[in-house]
């Protein structure tokens, strides 16, 4: 198993890296649609939806996106205008945040069932669009610094998944997730604190004042953990391990990127927000 997952890591970085490096923004655009296309259809398990429905749901959710890119090029980077932040883009990113600082911490408390009408369809388009946007928006400040953001999620699973491994004694939530401890996220935390204070020595950006900066990367953490853990309750609720068997050894695309669909819309609402005040 360990050797699968390894293959299909290395497999997923030479498709993704190329990609995040040499493609123009439309076409980074595009390739995410795709992706998040994938993550539509995958949703569809969790929604219990036949196997046609949720292709078709992959296939709207990618061209929905791909519309976007096409209409809203300024929006992707595409043009000189450099209109990130346009009203919509932050009634999304908005949406998102609330969704997931507000909502999502109830609904894992109450273990509410997702449905398979439309309230379960809105809830995929709210964790699922704002991603895609954030992957995108986020590769103009740079396919470094979007890498380094995947990094940030990286690396609070990997601290995560050995603190717990060593420590973990105390389950953080043992009716959603039964191997997750609360010492594998303090790992975590700790990671991320360690890598974020590592970033800003070693580069120099320092959007923040030292302790804010701790701060955010102590909220990150926890986003990330709480994004990951309301997949878990979704694919416990219906019945299945994995959101799908495409990634050999890893699942699905979901499960792959259920800690970015929770952090990258926030991080791209705070980079805004930043670079508003520049």
């Amino acid at each position: 198993m360990l050797r699968t997952r390894v293959m299909t890591a290395l497999a997923l970085l030479a498709f993704l890296l190329p990609g995040l490096f040499y493609l123009s923004p439309a076409h980074w655009a595009l390739l995410m649609a795709a992706v998040v296309g994938i993550g539509a259809w995958e949703w569809g398990a969790l929604l219990r939806w036949s196997e046609s429905r949720r292709r078709l749901l992959g296939l709207v959710m990618a061209l929905i996106c791909g519309g976007v890119s096409l209409l809203a090029p300024e929006v992707v980077g595409e043009n000189a205008s450099g209109n990130f932040a346009s009203p919509w883009v932050i009634s999304v990113y908005a949406v998102s945040a609330g969704f997931w600082c507000l909502l999502v911490p109830f609904w894992l408390r109450g273990r509410w069932a997702l449905g398979s009408g439309s309230a379960g369809l809105l809830t995929g388009v709210i964790v699922l669009f704002p991603t895609w946007l954030a992957l995108v928006q986020l590769r103009v400040a740079g396919p470094g610094v979007l890498l380094a953001l995947f990094a940030v999620v990286w690396m609070a699973d990997i601290a995560a998944y050995f603190s717990g491994k060593k420590f973990g004694k105390h389950k953080l939530a043992p009716t959603i997730s039964p191997g997750k401890t609360r010492e594998g996220a303090f790992g975590a935390v700790i990671g991320v604190v360690i890598y974020g204070l590592g970033v800003r020595l070693t580069t120099g950006y320092a959007p923040l004042g030292l302790p804010l900066w701790i701060v955010v990367l102590i909220a990150i953490t926890a986003v990330s953990i709480i994004g990951d853990l309301y997949e878990s309750m979704l694919k416990r609720q219906a019945g299945i391990k994995d959101s799908s068997h495409i990634l050999p050894g890893h699942g699905g695309v979901l499960d792959r990127i259920d800690s970015l669909t929770s952090t990258m819309p926030i991080i791209a609402l705070l980079w805004l927000a930043t670079r508003g005040s520049e």
